[in-house]
């Protein structure tokens, strides 16, 4: 079906370089491994932290926004939903950019989000908005040009960040 082909994990990796971002805390997601978190994991360019859970990716990047380095966390959402206590104590309530890149899982490819079958896809709109934690979805290759302009503000800003990964991403 055209229009509807994920992202490719070239453009997202230069996004995030693009932003400044010199580290990738990650875990592995059905969503964005085999297009994006292979592929960064070769890029020298990159440091690729492997975590063994999401709130221990939290606290890395909070750690490395103290030391002035910018990094992202990617994971899937429903690691996003394990992380709740972190993600609202370190990103939330202590004011500090934790760029999260999240894949996702099953998520439809012909609806948004918050019209998705899946419980857990169809809460993270609604999860960030409450928690004021600024979001958006990259379905395509047009939305990844967002992903470089909202991890500035975000560390402008010292917000957190939730980029929704809604397709599986392309090499």
């Amino acid at each position: 079906m055209p229009g509807l082909e994920g992202p490719r994990g070239s453009e997202i990796i230069a996004a995030i370089k693009a932003a400044g971002v010199t580290h990738v805390a990650a875990l592995p997601d059905i969503t964005t491994s085999a297009g994006l978190l292979w592929p960064l994991s070769k890029d020298t360019s990159l440091k690729l932290v492997r975590l063994s859970k999401e709130d221990e990716g939290v606290s890395i990047c909070a750690g490395l926004s103290y030391c002035d380095v910018r990094a992202v966390l990617l994971m899937q959402h429903t690691g996003f939903l394990d992380s709740m206590n972190a993600i609202r104590g370190i990103a939330v309530e202590y004011g500090l950019p934790i760029c999260m890149v999240v894949g996702l899982l099953q998520k439809e490819p012909d609806r948004p989000p918050a019209q998705s079958a899946r419980f857990g896809v169809r809460i993270m709109e609604p999860i960030c908005a409450a928690m004021g934690i600024d979001y958006f979805c990259i379905e395509g290759s047009e939305d990844v040009a967002r992903l470089a302009p909202a991890i500035e503000r975000a560390y402008a800003t010292s917000r957190p960040l939730v980029a929704m990964i809604g397709r599986t991403v392309r090499p």
